[in-house]
């Protein structure tokens, strides 16, 4: 319902980012003049909002961010010149009202009902309950819910008259300005997609402690209208909780719990993160129109971005005529015809130019006719589109806004170690160039823009000493400082606790920790490595599959044996994360039965495990004749893939226990021949050298097996063959065919036999040709007998 005159509280629900709703709040508050203009938006920014309110060129957002023992959550409000969040604490102080900010701060629990931790507080209610909304899409004939709001409010309002700074209003009893009762149908469609259905916990204790402070409102306002700017999902709960019994006093901002940290930051944004079509989850999408809209009126917007995208195609090399663009225009307004519009929206205006430009089959659906971001392998212009209505804008705080104290850290650092625009490449035995490094590896680790790395040692065991870093955009570069500032004050600080939270949110899941335990070490971040090594140690015991943990022991064995830049080489918490992966490599490796295949993360894990115990066994609770013992158990082990009970044999054979060279030759034989290659592989994975050296028995009987293997067979198990020996290198592999030369009793270069002049595809088809010639003297049994 719309509010009557003897009403004092006036609530406005709104669509984030709207420049309809934006202009009907500036209208509302010139016309109510209200006492207090209440504003969905974070509570505990009320004491700074001199601060928001500094001359900033928007876009920009609150930043909040909490972290404790058990949860870190971090969140932005953003604002635009046509927020109707910003229109309402802009206008609502030029007319001399109490401007408030009435919903929890973003670190309270009730955002946690979200899935997404790095949630945005204006995240639509209503994309939780579409349910509603795709049903006013088929009535209305519509493919998205933005192009339902573009045709219901967007391109509805009366065009601007010259020199006026909004529509022309017409003023109803309610009080409220209403062009065409956009105020009225607002209320109906909030009222439908809101309907019935109960809102989520978090929700409704929002919706609670926003009621609790139109109430306060409402009894502080001496008869003056009160006007409350919401998200429109929660206008009408508001409505039925405000007059509820309850508390007339203003209500208390709730307080981190002792032990955590929380808080909140202004930081400059962008049209492109606002952007729905870049992962933004709320309000609308395209930005850089609805700006233009908002300055000009829907009219010139259309036409507006007709121009821009034909610009930005044409600079981009792809052709747009004249002819091209009149036919876009002329079926951008046919389709406002068709579709009931007053002006060309957005969609239509798109659509039009899709129509005109795009020939070629489309084989998935145009971006703006849903939600959410855009696919992979969209067509070219498609994309250029998108990013014409995105536009470039980007936010810049006031000089007069505080800053957290990592922004200030950091530039002084940088100055002090001499980093500048240039190229930067650093010698890491150098312990000045190595303090350089582990800043901009710092920096690196909390995603702040500004260097690349581009060469530089891969792990712990890479023998390179030198890094090359480059300069790159640092565009987005305040804000990144600015919202790493929730992680501390220093950057060493701050690099730490970003770690931590990644090796916490890493789990058992060991995919990243390989590179976290490198990264850890790069940023040199003293007693807090020993810390994250000291977690990491604990984790790695419950890792469930090979592959990963074979790459965390790989690189902290690397680190424990060789480093000799970064202070890491024999620490004593780095040969724990050595132990326990070793002994989790062991225990994981007994328990894997079935598959096919080389599983080439697997075998890398055992080779690991097989250089801790012979390079740093007196780390290790398990011992060389444990191992041994495992490795004969799978070796023996029917259930066991065929490439883990090869390595099995080999890691018997690298721990200076080789089996009877008979037992193996068995072994081979038995082999089918689809996994004979499999079998080899981990073999050679494990013991390449051994089998290499001193006399070439088992070269031979993989020969005498090879030989008299069926051409079927033999064609079968050839991929898996090729891949094991692929473990030797070229000079192992001359050998290898030096042996076979030798046994046939021929002469000539091994080296011609492991390399080919002809052109591959000339053999493929020459291959092809027997094929055929082959079936068809079967056809007609003229093939001779084998």
């Amino acid at each position: 319902m719309s509010p009557v005159a003897s009403e004092s509280v006036v609530l406005l629900g709104v669509r984030h980012h709207s420049p309809a709703c934006g202009r009907l709040v500036a209208r509302t508050i010139e016309t109510l003049r209200p006492a207090y203009v209440l504003v969905e938006g974070p509570a505990d920014m009320n004491d700074r909002l001199d601060e928001l309110l500094l001359g900033h060129r928007l876009p920009i957002a609150v930043f909040s961010h909490y972290r404790d023992e058990s949860r870190v959550a971090t969140s932005w409000a953003p604002l635009c010149d046509y927020s109707p969040e910003w229109i309402a604490l802009r206008e609502g102080r030029a007319h001399g009202a109490e401007v408030r900010f009435i919903d929890l701060p973003a670190w309270h629990p009730a955002f946690t009902e979200r899935a997404d931790r790095y949630a945005n507080r204006y995240a639509d209610a209503e994309a939780r309950y579409a349910e509603a909304t795709e049903r006013l899409c088929d009535h209305f004939g519509v493919e998205s819910v933005d192009a339902l709001w573009d045709g219901l409010f967007e391109v509805t309002e009366p065009e601007e008259p010259e020199g006026t700074t909004g529509p022309e209003a017409t003023t109803e009893p309610g009080g409220i300005a209403e062009p065409g009762g956009i105020a009225e149908r607002l209320d109906a469609y909030f009222a439908l997609v809101r309907g019935d259905a109960e809102a989520d916990p978090g929700d409704r204790v929002r919706e609670e402690y926003m009621a609790s402070w139109v109430r306060a409102a409402a009894a502080h306002a001496e008869g003056r209208p009160v006007l409350v700017v919401t998200g429109g999902f929660h206008q009408p709960a508001l409505r039925t909780l405000w007059r509820r019994e309850g508390p007339s006093d203003w209500p208390s901002v709730p307080q981190p719990p002792e032990g955590a940290l929380g808080g909140s930051f202004l930081v400059p944004y962008s049209f492109r993160q606002l952007d729905a079509f870049t992962g933004y989850r709320s309000g609308m999408p395209s930005p850089g129109y609805y700006q233009h809209l908002w300055e000009a009126g829907p009219q010139a917007a259309a036409q507006g971005l007709l121009r821009t995208i034909a610009e930005r195609l044409r600079a981009r090399g792809i052709p747009v005529s004249t002819a091209d663009l009149i036919a876009a225009r002329g079926l951008a307004q046919g389709l406002a015809l068709l579709r009931g519009h007053p002006r060309e929206t957005r969609v239509d205006v798109l659509d039009g130019l899709a129509g005109a430009l795009i020939s070629d089959d489309l084989d998935r659906p145009l971006p703006w006719t849903t939600r959410g971001t855009l696919d992979a392998g969209s067509h070219p212009v498609v994309v250029e589109m998108i990013a014409a209505c995105s536009g470039e804008a980007e936010g810049l705080l006031h000089p007069d806004t505080p800053l957290p104290p990592l922004v200030h850290e950091v530039t002084e650092r940088l100055a002090r170690l001499g980093v500048g625009d240039d190229p930067v490449t650093l010698d890491l035995t150098s312990t000045a160039d190595l303090t350089i490094s582990q800043a901009l590896h710092q920096l690196r680790v909390l995603g702040i823009p500004g260097f690349t790395r581009v060469a530089g040692p891969a792990d712990g065991a890479d023998p390179v000493f030198t890094e090359r870093w480059e300069p790159g955009s640092v565009s987005g570069r305040e804000a990144a400082l600015i919202e790493a500032g929730a992680y501390g004050a220093r950057l060493d600080e701050a690099a730490s606790v970003a770690l931590g939270e990644r090796l916490r949110a890493a789990g058992t899941e060991a995919g990243p920790l390989a590179g976290l335990l490198f990264d850890t070490v790069l940023c040199g971040v003293g007693p807090l490595c020993e810390e994250l090594l000291a977690t990491l140690a604990a984790q790695v015991g419950q890792v469930p599959e090979l592959g990963p943990v074979g790459e965390v022991l790989g690189a902290a064995l690397g680190l424990w044996r060789h480093d000799r830049i970064f202070g890491v080489a024999r620490d004593r918490l780095l040969g724990t994360v050595v132990s326990g992966a070793v002994e989790r490599v062991f225990w994981l490796v007994e328990g894997a039965h079935g598959g096919s295949g080389v599983d080439f993360a697997r075998l890398r894990a055992l080779m690991a495990a097989r250089d801790a115990l012979l390079h740093a066994p007196e780390l290790l609770s398990v011992t060389r004749q444990s191992a041994v013992e495992a490795a004969t158990r799978i070796g023996q082990d029917l259930r066991a893939p065929a490439d883990l009970r090869g390595a099995a044999v080999g890691l018997r054979w690298a721990l200076g226990t080789p089996d009877d060279p008979a037992a193996t030759a068995r072994a081979l034989a038995s082999a089918p021949s689809d996994t004979l290659g499999d079998w080899l592989a981990g073999l050679f994975a494990l013991a390449r050298e051994e089998v290499t050296r001193g006399d070439e028995s088992l070269v031979d009987v993989v020969d005498d097996i090879v030989s008299v293997l069926p051409e079927d067979d033999f064609l079968t198990g050839l991929p898996a063959l090729r891949q094991a020996f692929a473990f030797f290198p070229p000079r192992e592999r001359e050998r290898i065919a030096e042996r076979l030369l030798e046994r046939r009793g021929r002469q000539g270069s091994a080296r011609t036999l492991l390399r080919t002049t002809a052109d591959p595809l000339l053999l493929a088809r020459a291959r092809a040709l027997e094929e055929n010639v082959t079936r068809l003297l079967d056809r007609h049994d003229l093939r001779t007998p084998r």
